[in-house]
């Protein structure tokens, strides 16, 4: 396979690279794609060593696949091009998730929906790949209703200009500022910006791609805030089901779910965080428990490493379904 991973300099693009090299994707040739001023830079990939490209050389390439991490912008225009010379697009962005024509794919819920017609294929949000992986399951044998969900994002999802921020705060030492406040010893409610209803982009990707992926009919309603933690993207999820439910089915739905890990026993303090999902391809769930203010409702607590199951993971696990269409 010839592969194109666009945005490749980038701090997904790298773990990106570091996921088809650990999957044993067969590559036979690697574009890696950057902006012009990396252009000519040598990357390393399987012993061999490959030339960074621009966009117009590595479409000119004809790449079997492409995968974008290189923002919306970018994948608004560059994306169909690369289709047109019938490469086929895996892009990490927001910029074709809620297109109707396009399909938002988590493999292990909706993976059977790909064919060999689809050209441009939406990787969804972080946030929501990991909500959906627990949510599916449920929904599934219990009916959902209703989802309240409080984030508690990684800074690692903003970027590397956001570490560098975190990291010289802890230093002292005055520098560019990823956020419009501190974020070391910090939260702040604000992830992506805000949209007229008061919600934030982030809110509103929950919310719109949860329905996509699983039922336009559950109600969403989301809260995403910034803290300052490097490992993964943690979630506090409130489920209203339709049917009322036993709390060991639950956790035996869940503990037999592919790509799910339960980390849940009070009695040795065993549940979920990013300190240890941090380079896990896993969605870890714990702290399962009945909502006793209403009827069949359950509270739970999700994380998942935002930069591999949240974006490159899910990416190269898609890749892999193409792969066997294209055959």
């Amino acid at each position: 396979m010839k592969v194109a991973v666009v945005g490749a300099t980038g701090m997904v693009g790298n773990v990106m690279l570091q996921v088809l090299k650990e999957q044993n994707f067969p590559i036979t040739t690697l574009i890696p794609v950057a902006s012009e001023k990396s252009v000519g830079k040598k990357m390393e990939f399987g012993g061999l060593e490959f030339e960074v490209v621009g966009l117009q050389t590595a479409v000119e390439m004809r790449p079997d696949i492409a995968i974008f991490s290189a923002g919306g912008e970018t994948s608004l225009i560059w994306a169909p091009k690369f289709a047109e010379v019938g490469t086929v697009v895996i892009d990490n962005s927001s910029a074709w998730r809620m297109d109707p024509t396009k399909k938002l794919i988590v493999p292990e819920i909706n993976g059977h929906l790909i064919t060999k017609e689809d050209k441009i294929i939406a990787n969804p949000n972080c946030s929501t790949i990991q909500l959906v992986m627990v949510l599916a399951p449920l929904h599934k044998r219990f009916g959902i209703k209703r989802v309240i969900v409080s984030t508690y994002q990684s800074i690692t999802g903003t970027g590397v200009k956001a570490v560098e921020q975190m990291e010289n705060e802890r230093a002292g030492i005055s520098g560019e500022m990823a956020y419009k406040y501190p974020i070391d010893k910090n939260c702040i409610p604000q992830c992506d910006s805000f949209e007229e209803n008061g919600y934030t982009k982030e809110e509103m990707k929950l919310t719109n791609e949860t329905k996509k992926i699983l039922d336009p009919a559950i109600l969403v309603t989301a809260t995403a805030v910034r803290v300052p933690v490097v490992g993964g993207h943690s979630e506090a999820v409130n489920i209203e089901f339709e049917k009322d439910f036993n709390l060991d089915e639950v956790r035996k739905i869940l503990h037999e779910t592919a790509g799910m890990t339960l980390q849940d026993n009070q009695d040795t303090y065993t549940y979920p965080m990013p300190k240890y999902a941090q380079g896990k391809d896993d969605v870890f769930v714990g702290r399962i428990r009945r909502d006793e203010s209403q009827a069949n409702s359950l509270n739970l607590w999700i994380v998942a490493d935002n930069l591999r199951k949240g974006a490159a993971t899910n990416a190269v696990q898609i890749a892999k379904i193409v792969e066997g269409l294209l055959q």
